[in-house]
């Protein structure tokens, strides 16, 4: 990456150029593991990009709502949502849908919903945030939910279902558990000591009489949907409304860009229309008929895909539905509301974009004054103005000094 940059800046603004790192959900949790670990990781991290030719400006591990944030703003300011002036603000302030897009961001560790609500609770808790971006005041509702990411929402689904299964008559070294989120004729084995070694996962571990865990998929899709249910608990609600976990969450509103795992799931599952956002429906028989395919036959044709991954799509696409359909409650009616963006023109969709604006102060508080009308527009108003102003001057001469020949009394 480093080398990459080195190639593509020329080399006169190598040392002008401020490089940054921010960690995200997986450096958190390994914090909350073992501080002493994340702490020699950003150390050696940071000794790398200080030996590069950039003016490395420090490296720190942000929080989830810093994350959430800086997505939301990476989206809005790519599609210009922050900056209005002359007749672009005035047709913006008419349109009747919300003046920002809402950001829902899924990675490995942890996933984010960012958004401006119309509607608070009586009390709201401190997800909310105060931004002033451009001269106007924003108050966005953010929540990141640590360990709900992908792989560490397999990993706890996984850990359920050890803890939900009777294996106290088994003796052996190793066992087999039945996931319907694989498919049928996958196999796969891990280590019961890796599976409840983070935070994520410890609360639920106990005595297994068995050091592995052979994994046999199933490839029942909504059979899969119920067990990643179990992840989300509705039961319990002290605000208005919730998300999961009795987490506060506003009415949805506006439009949604959902990026990074959101979006190479359903871009792999061929769901990502840039015409128009797929029918909920369409969504869900898609990844249904995808998770029942065997998994010799999946295997066969995605062949150039690592297995990983590979085996993985069925899980990811599922708990996707669960957790925007489930937890965070959209339904057939605001699903197309959702956009999947994997870039917005040439650049990513990311919280990236949004740190390095926020580090480097790109986006004023205030509005710089300019003038609401270009310099050409300005040209032609002047013109038009004169225009105006001589045929004026014309018909008042007209009016008041007539000629002699149209006078009364004159024949």
């Amino acid at each position: 990456c480093l080398q990459q940059a080195e190639e593509v800046i020329p080399s006169k603004q190598h040392q002008e150029t401020p490089v940054y790192l921010g960690a995200t959900a997986g450096m958190r949790l390994l914090s909350l593991e073992n501080k002493s670990a994340a702490d020699k990781v950003l150390s050696s991290v940071e000794k790398t990009l200080r030996s590069a030719p950039f003016n490395f400006q420090g490296a720190r591990i942000i929080s989830g709502q810093e994350e959430g944030a800086y997505g939301w703003i990476t989206i809005n300011y790519l599609l210009g949502n922050f900056k209005q002036s002359g007749w672009t603000k005035l047709l913006h302030s008419l349109k009747s849908i919300s003046e920002t897009s809402g950001a829902l961001d899924l990675g490995g560790a942890s996933t984010q919903i960012t958004f401006v609500p119309t509607e608070l609770s009586s009390k709201p808790p401190e997800n909310l945030l105060h931004f002033r971006l451009y001269g106007k005041d924003y108050l966005v509702y953010t929540h990141s939910f640590l360990c709900y990411g992908k792989d560490q929402a397999l990993q706890q689904k996984l850990a359920g279902d050890l803890q939900a299964t009777d294996f106290s008559f088994q003796t052996m070294e190793n066992s087999s558990l039945l996931d319907p989120c694989f498919h049928q004729g996958y196999q796969r084995t891990v280590n019961i000591s890796d599976l409840f070694k983070n935070p994520c996962t410890s609360a639920k571990k106990k005595q297994f009489p068995f050091s592995q865990l052979n994994i046999e998929g199933e490839g029942d899709y909504q059979k899969c949907r119920r067990n990643i249910q179990t992840l989300f608990d509705k039961t319990n609600c002290p605000y208005s409304s919730c998300s999961f976990n009795g987490i506060y969450l506003p009415p949805l509103q506006g439009e949604f860009g959902a990026f990074s795992a959101f979006y190479f799931v359903m871009n792999f599952l061929n769901l990502t229309s840039e015409q128009s956002p797929v029918a909920l429906d369409k969504v869900t028989s898609t990844i249904e008929s995808f998770c029942a395919r065997p998994w010799h036959e999946v295997k066969t044709a995605y062949h150039q895909v690592k297995e990983k991954y590979l085996s993985e799509y069925c899980f990811s696409g599922a708990y996707i539905l669960t957790l925007l359909e489930n937890g965070y409650e959209f339904t057939e009616s605001n699903w197309q509301r959702i956009h999947f963006l994997g870039k917005i023109g040439s650049s990513d969709a990311g919280w990236t974009l949004g740190y390095m604006l926020n580090l480097t102060n790109m986006i004023p508080a205030e509005e710089p004054a300019v003038p609401p009308l270009s310099h050409g527009s300005y040209v032609g108003l002047m013109v038009l103005c004169s225009l105006v102003l001589v045929s004026m001057l014309l018909f008042a001469w007209l009016l008041f000094h007539k000629p002699k020949c149209l006078q009364k009394g004159i024949v």
